[in-house]
């Protein structure tokens, strides 16, 4: 091979290498890994195999010094390694894209990736090894392109092209030609249709994205959360999967992982601030008595997060097994880098459990945190509800909806709410109202599909019309319901608590959950759960506790309208069915064994790999298919004389996809001895019989043809006993017979 071809074909190899790579960087090191790939592609140049071989090693050195800034030297070896495993294990605590910058060793990992790929792939174009190239193409560009979402179907069709080309400029005689060109296209064009088709689109058969090397013998991570709300439906996994593990107390618990205090046009959202003074004044004196606080050992057995759940309200971690942790300014804990599988932690948390008389003695008093800071009672950006209790609440409201159209559609949410739970005496009761009104009172129910919503907000249309929903849509509406009755609260998210086992709760993905946060003075935030067959609190205060007691909360609420329907549907329900199975709202990602609570509705965009997958399924029906109907159409005739020749071609076609040379000029008799020679099969008969066929007077022909097909049936027999199923894969595949090779 020429040098100019091996250069020309190398720079086609390493260009989907370096596109898919660099994409895993914001701002991208485009420039230094341009210069490794000129590296991997010096050795081309060198025409002497050993010299060429010893100008990739030299080239390895190199690029390992520049992309980790390791001077040559005794030691460079061991720290080019040891940094090269940190950044690798990096990519499992770090979002992608990433910024070089903040992680040297990440991109020293990326370049030398690039390099490794690229050298491959150009050392197999200089030994003449399509498959090898075409392998190191494959796997160094469809890697990186699975790590990070985006454009799946354009990378996979650009990763097809480069392996056509390469696959027809390896060959002996490089086909140029428009033909070739045309085939390719309409190839890549049939592959990237295909990947489209919902006939055709499955999901992804090998999740390896999830696999995690940070601790040997332990399961891998494999579940992973988005908690910001959404109600476009989901979809549990078939196969639970356990995240958590923790010794704690033998009572219903809450394992919270973030609070979702925005709210954007009925979308509760999870954005974490560290500015300002946030909660401060929000946590009860209470609260700084250690001695209050509740303990848990938590062990991680297959959750990534770097916010660390724990009990109710957090106060304090044990940051030897953690790093570094931050509390934003809604009290929610920040890791530096995620939590992995195998990682262990205590934390210890403060638990609120007020009575149902002392929630309803505690007074709608609220602190500038509240009051000032706006945000637990923001009904939209910059849109914010009187407190409870304020003189003329009604017309505030009245003039919020009057002069906002967008928060003027959520105008029967309020309604609602005032019919419910308006007239209550005090936080607790309003709160305690619509809770039940929700789990047994409205006939609501649990729907993980519910019917789509056309031409109003999500929220008012499960509130005053489907009334069907999974739990985000209970907690989201209650939340912002209290908020228009003037009460401070905000969803939260996390895990419900599982199963309580030997001293252990034991948390699987399908215990993920959303409840509300309400606020009390001299109790700090309270939990409330909405949801109906959802196991609760374990507080006696919450509708959702085994331990509510209805005679009280009667009594406490003095016969209010959120209660009319709730003594009587409560009798015979078993209430809280601690036996449903319905304790995650949550759904897959693309890709199985990833878990989101952000988007319902599968994404339309297949996954790389899978896409990569089924571009190699279509390759092969499209060889096979094809030089099976290419053989067929040889034999739709009667002609004696071309099936002679159809038979000498079949049998050039079957010695040439096993690697046998063959003189262009041989006879169908030499064919025939040929292939008895060299694959052990008996070809009696059928060098006689298309010789007959091909020269004899007609009618002699005619009786040789139908003999001749009846051999080249023996020999097909004979063929698959005598070769292996690796043989017969490999001529079935072979682009020999068909002059691409």
């Amino acid at each position: 091979m020429s040098r100019e071809r091996a250069l020309l074909l190398g720079g086609v190899a390493c260009i989907p290498i370096l596109w898919n790579w660099m994409r895993l960087e914001d701002p991208s090191s485009a420039g230094r890994a341009a210069v490794l790939v000129l590296l991997a592609l010096a050795p081309a140049a060198v025409m002497n195999q050993r010299l060429r071989f010893a100008a990739a090693a030299a080239a390895l050195a190199v690029a390992g010094g520049t992309a980790f800034h390791v001077p040559l030297g005794l030691h460079y070896p061991g720290r080019v390694a040891a940094r090269f495993w940190n950044g690798f294990l990096e990519f499992y605590d770090v979002k992608l894209p990433f910024v070089p910058a903040q992680h040297p060793h990440m991109d020293g990992a990326i370049l030398i990736a690039v390099f490794i790929f690229s050298a491959v792939a150009v050392l197999a174009v200089c030994e003449r090894r399509p498959a090898l190239a075409g392998t190191a193409v494959l796997i160094g560009a469809g890697w990186p392109a699975t790590l990070l979402r985006g454009s799946d179907l354009l990378r996979g069709a650009g990763i097809l092209a480069a392996l056509l080309v390469l696959f027809a400029g390896l060959r002996k005689r490089p086909d140029v030609s428009g033909r070739a060109v045309l085939v390719g296209g309409a190839i890549v064009l049939a592959a990237v249709g295909a990947a489209t088709s919902p006939a055709l689109a499955k999901g992804e058969f090998l999740h390896w994205q999830t696999w995690d090397l940070h601790v040997p013998h332990v399961k891998p991570v494999s579940v992973s959360y988005v908690w910001s709300s959404d109600y476009s439906g989901l979809n549990f996994p078939h196969k639970t999967t356990v995240v958590l593990r923790i010794k704690a107390p033998k009572r219903p618990q809450y394992w919270r992982v973030t609070t979702l205090p925005y709210v954007v046009d009925g979308q509760w959202i999870d954005q974490p601030s560290f500015e300002g003074s946030g909660d401060a004044g929000l946590v009860p004196a209470a609260a700084r008595d250690r001695s209050t606080w509740v303990e848990q050992q938590v062990t991680v057995e297959a959750l990534r997060d770097n916010r660390p759940p724990a009990a109710e309200v957090p106060m304090a971690f044990d940051q030897s097994g953690l790093g570094p942790v931050n509390f934003d300014s809604a009290g929610v804990a920040y890791l530096e880098h995620a939590l992995h599988s195998g990682a262990t932690y205590k934390a210890w948390s403060y638990e609120p459990e007020p009575t149902p008389q002392e929630l309803a003695r505690s007074r709608p008093v609220y602190p500038p945190a509240i009051t000032l800071g706006r945000r637990y009672l923001e009904l939209d950006p910059n849109q914010v509800a009187p407190t409870f209790g304020t003189p003329d609440r009604e017309v505030v409201l009245g003039k919020l909806f009057a002069r906002d159209g967008r928060l003027r559609t959520y105008k029967p949410l309020y309604e609602t709410a005032r019919s419910v739970a308006g007239g209550a005496r005090s936080p607790y009761a309003a709160a305690v109202a619509l809770e039940s009104w929700f789990r047994t009172g409205g006939g609501f129910t649990y729907n993980q599909h519910p019917p789509r919503t056309r031409g109003k907000p999500v929220l008012v249309d499960f509130v005053t019309h489907t009334r069907a929903g999974y739990c985000q849509h209970f907690a989201g509406a209650m939340a912002l319901m209290l908020r228009y009755l003037g009460i401070p609260a905000r969803a939260a998210a996390g895990f419900a608590s599982g199963t309580y086992d030997n001293g252990q709760w034991t948390v699987t993905d399908h215990d993920a959950h959303e409840w509300v946060e309400v606020w009390f003075r001299g109790w700090g935030w309270v939990p409330f759960d909405p949801t109906p067959s959802r196991g609760g609190v374990a507080g006696a205060y919450s509708a959702s506790s085994p331990a509510f007691n209805l005679a009280v909360a009667a009594a406490i609420l003095a016969g209010k309208d959120g209660l009319k329907a709730f003594a009587d549907r409560r009798v015979g329900l078993g209430f809280p069915d601690t036996q449903t199975k319905f304790s995650a709202d949550i759904r897959l990602s693309r890709d199985p064994g990833r878990v989101t609570l952000t988007d319902g509705q599968p994404s339309a965009a297949p996954s790389l790999l899978r896409l990569l997958a089924l571009l190699l399924a279509v390759l092969v029906v499209l060889i096979a298919g094809g030089k099976l109907a290419l053989r067929r159409a040889r034999y739709l005739t009667s002609d004696p004389r071309r099936l002679a020749t159809a038979c000498r071609r079949e049998l050039h076609d079957i010695l040439v996809d096993q690697r046998i040379e063959v003189s262009p000029n041989a006879t169908v008799a030499e064919l025939a001895a040929l292939t008895r020679t060299e694959l052990g099969v008996e070809t009696a008969g059928v060098g006689m019989h298309a010789t007959v066929a091909r020269f004899a007077p007609p009618a002699y022909a005619r009786e040789a043809a139908r003999e001749l097909k009846s051999s080249l049936r023996r020999l097909r027999r004979s063929l698959r006993q005598e070769l292996s199923l690796w043989e017969r894969a490999r001529g079935l595949l072979s682009l020999r017979s068909l002059g691409l090779s």
